[in-house]
């Protein structure tokens, strides 16, 4: 059973008023009780003062007979105050005066003299005497010396305290009342008057009606057309219109003038799905999906996602330098193992000073590698990379050195890490293959250093240099390596990434002296984007 939009707002506005409503009242009533009892304190202390301190009663403690005097002045003051009982009595707690004549010689009781009659103090306490639970106020007596003689309480009882709260509660409750009818009554008003707005229309009904956009929006990702069986637009998101260069208002245009190579009304006639066709739109390839729109089981229109493909082929690149780099992590591990087998071998042999010179030799150049790795350059990433690196140019047999003076601190937030795998990984990769492949004695060398606003990364080989123009090899399936297998998109990977990063990269080359890459990448995010060929 769905609840009405009427129902949920007479409900919702209706409990709301209801609880802070109770919440005042209960806030007020509370400090109601406390402000009464205050005031009724209060009251009974000063009367008790009043009464200590009067000649009368002074005098009348002197007398032979004090209760002659003292028993109607008391009363006369309980009359006038309104308290419940005017109590007189002398330093040792005998009633001289009390409502209750007979209680008169009798001990006080309740128990909270000794403060007034021992202390000299006068004040206001909770206790329990002959007429029941009572807020009394207390004061000693004192003759012309200064000296307790007696003591005077007055009281009002808990009873008589707790009428007056309730008097003031009911009043309170029924004002609340009146506002949460109030309440009731306007949000009565208030769901007429939106169900009016909404044309009659619960929320489900109107969700109902679009439900058509919501499976269009949710079936794809980023740009979306979708057409009426007449091919007319009826919904493009802001990438579609990005990408096909569709500015204003395309709503109610025929989709074949929007995008002319669009095959969407196809699927109206076929009524079959397509997904993943390409559609070429100028110099972008797009990866197109289209979907008929059914309602009530006739065709009224067809939704069609489409995305760059470049996006994709980037993605992909980028989980390649992720595998690439888990690479080479394992030919590190192959590598380290290999010496352990070597070293089992001699130890297994006997040839202990074979053994310990080639832990010297190892551990002379990993130290030298890690004081400049991990003691000089402080980013994470970077650290991981050459430590992968030196791995695997250690299995290739290939001497990977790090500069001496190279120096770089942790990499501001602005430059991300998975883009430096992408462009360090492929630039020590191609050095490293080139070398492996041209040179008898292979030799990659990395620096960088983070002086001045931009960090500068050098990675050289001493290959035989490229063979083809710069800008040719950085066109997509361009390569100088040797095989069948497909390749050419490292550099151009690498060149996009840089430009992503507004950076700048450049290389030197030649036959004798093999090839150097440098990539220059501002430390600021904002900084001006520099030419991408110096």
């Amino acid at each position: 059973m769905k609840i009405t939009i009427r129902t949920k707002i007479i409900f919702l506005v209706s409990g709301i008023i209801a609880f802070v409503t109770i919440l005042l009242s209960g806030s007020y009533a509370f400090m109601e009780m406390h402000d009464i009892e205050s005031t009724l304190g209060d009251k009974a202390l000063s009367t008790a003062t009043y009464v200590a301190a009067s000649p009368v009663v002074r005098d009348a403690f002197s007398a032979d007979d004090p209760s002659e005097v003292l028993q109607p002045y008391a009363e006369e003051i309980r009359d006038q105050s309104g308290a419940e009982f005017v109590v007189i009595g002398n330093n040792e707690g005998i009633r001289y005066a009390h409502p209750d004549e007979w209680q008169i010689g009798e001990s006080m009781v309740g128990g909270d003299n000794d403060r007034a009659l021992l202390e000299g103090e006068a004040y206001i306490s909770r206790a329990t005497g002959t007429r029941g639970p009572s807020l009394r106020g207390k004061t000693p007596v004192r003759d012309q010396n200064g000296n307790i003689i007696g003591i005077v309480s007055v009281g009002f009882l808990i009873e008589e305290l707790q009428a007056a709260v309730f008097r003031r509660i009911a009043l309170l409750a029924g004002i609340a009342l009146l506002a949460v009818a109030c309440g009731v009554i306007g949000s009565i008003l208030l769901s007429r008057s939106i169900k009016k707005d909404m044309y009659g229309l619960e929320p489900y009904q109107i969700a109902n009606m679009y439900s058509e956009r919501d499976g269009i929006l949710k079936a794809i990702r980023e740009g979306i057309i979708a057409i009426d069986t007449e091919g007319r637009v009826t919904l493009m998101n802001q990438s579609a219109a990005a990408m096909i260069g569709a500015y204003g208002n395309a709503e109610g245009r025929h989709i074949k003038d929007l995008l002319p190579a669009s095959n969407m009304e196809r699927v109206l006639d076929s009524l079959e799905p397509e997904y993943n066709q390409e559609l070429q739109l100028e110099d972008m390839t797009l990866i197109v999906n289209r979907e008929p729109i059914y309602k009530k089981g006739t065709i009224a229109g067809v939704v069609s996602s489409f995305r760059d493909k470049t996006e994709m082929m980037q993605m992909a690149n980028t989980l390649s330098d992720i595998q690439r780099y888990s690479d080479d992590l394992r030919s590190q591990n192959h590598e380290f193992m290999n010496k352990l087998y070597a070293l089992s071998g001699y130890l297994h042999l006997g040839k202990n000073r074979e053994a310990l010179q080639m832990i010297d030799e190892e551990t002379n150049l990993q130290k030298q590698q890690a004081s400049i790795v991990f003691g000089q350059i402080l980013d994470p990433t970077i650290q991981a990379i050459l430590s992968g690196k030196s791995g695997r140019a250690s299995e290739m047999k290939i001497a990977f050195h790090v500069e001496e003076d190279s120096q770089l601190n942790v990499l501001p937030p602005s430059i991300g890490k998975v883009q430096m795998v992408s462009v360090l990984g492929n630039l020590i990769d191609n050095a490293l293959e080139a070398a492996a492949q041209y040179s008898t004695k292979p030799v990659v060398r990395f620096f960088v250093t983070d002086i001045g606003n931009d960090i500068v990364f050098e990675i050289s080989d001493n290959g035989p240099g490229l063979a083809d123009s710069f800008e040719k090899l950085l066109q997509k399936g361009i390569s100088t390596k040797p095989g069948t297998k497909k390749r050419g998109y490292g550099l151009s990977v690498i060149q996009h990434t840089v430009q992503e990063l507004h950076g700048m990269l450049e290389y030197t080359s030649s036959e004798e002296n093999g090839t150097i890459f440098s990539v220059y990448i501002p430390k600021h995010k904002h900084s001006e984007k520099k030419e991408d060929i110096s």
